[in-house]
């Protein structure tokens, strides 16, 4: 679905680079999360796939077709794209918003009327109670699945997701990390997510892209980075999910003296 070869980014005319000589390809159907620390070249990564940032030089490739050759608009249009934010049109209702692309495509009201109901069942959210809210009324949670919802309404293939859940609480975070892997599998979506959070990625992912200084330095299943980190700063990042865990597995065990 994606295909990145010697694909680099600089903002200074090649004197550094955000991202450097990056290969990569996502298949169809496939969850790759691309994960480090910030200024990582993460982000300018994923946003050269919708043409937000266009590379300094290399190819890539959506879809089978060369990116630079859709116009830029009808690419992002065909993308679905999630972002931290979100980014709600605040003056517009819930309704309003999810039918924002596929308005601008020009569906009858009727068809996107049906559009936007199936979403907001789809993302767990009563259509007769949520469209006619505006963004203000509604919990960080309940715009984050209203993001979804806008996302996907034009039916992408594929959908982009830039830290989707990092500003929200842990309890909704999880709740929504796992509803969006619902989503993913039944309908059968290509997605890359951008996360500084090593647990997220690898509960979520199928393969995990770890980039390091603009270079991806690891790639691979969570289980292939659990097991063989094969890089210093990949082992570190491995390292806080399983102290985390070991922590807590401590906690749980009774205290020497003998407080259940």
């Amino acid at each position: 679905m994606i295909e990145f070869r010697g694909v680099c980014k600089s903002y200074d005319q090649g004197r550094t680079f955000a991202v450097l000589d990056i290969d990569l390809c996502v298949g169809e159907g496939e969850l790759l999360v691309l994960l480090g620390s910030s200024g990582c070249g993460k982000t300018t990564t994923l946003k050269m796939i919708n043409r937000l940032i266009e590379p300094t030089r290399g190819r890539i490739r959506v879809g089978g077709q060369d990116h630079r050759q859709v116009d830029p608009v009808a690419l992002r249009r065909s993308i679905g794209y999630v972002i931290q934010m979100v980014g709600l049109f605040p003056h517009m209702t819930v309704g309003q918003n999810v039918a924002t692309v596929p308005g601008l495509l020009g569906w009858s009201r009727a068809r996107i009327a049906a559009r936007v109901d199936e979403l907001l069942d789809l993302v767990g959210l009563p259509p007769e109670e949520y469209r006619p809210r505006f963004p203000s009324a509604l919990s960080g949670g309940q715009r984050q699945r209203v993001g979804f919802a806008r996302a996907l309404a034009a039916g992408p293939r594929l959908m982009l997701l830039d830290e989707p859940f990092g500003a929200l609480d842990p309890i909704t975070r999880d709740s929504l990390q796992g509803e969006f892997k619902r989503l993913h599998h039944k309908l059968g979506l290509t997605a890359v997510m951008v996360t500084h959070d090593m647990t997220e990625a690898l509960l979520l992912a199928d393969r995990i892209a770890v980039m390091d200084q603009g270079r991806i330095v690891r790639l691979g299943t969570p289980h292939q980075l659990m097991v063989e980190p094969g890089d210093a700063k990949v082992a570190h990042l491995i390292e806080t999910p399983r102290r985390q865990a070991e922590q807590l597995e401590a906690l749980a065990r009774p205290s020497s003296t003998g407080e259940q």
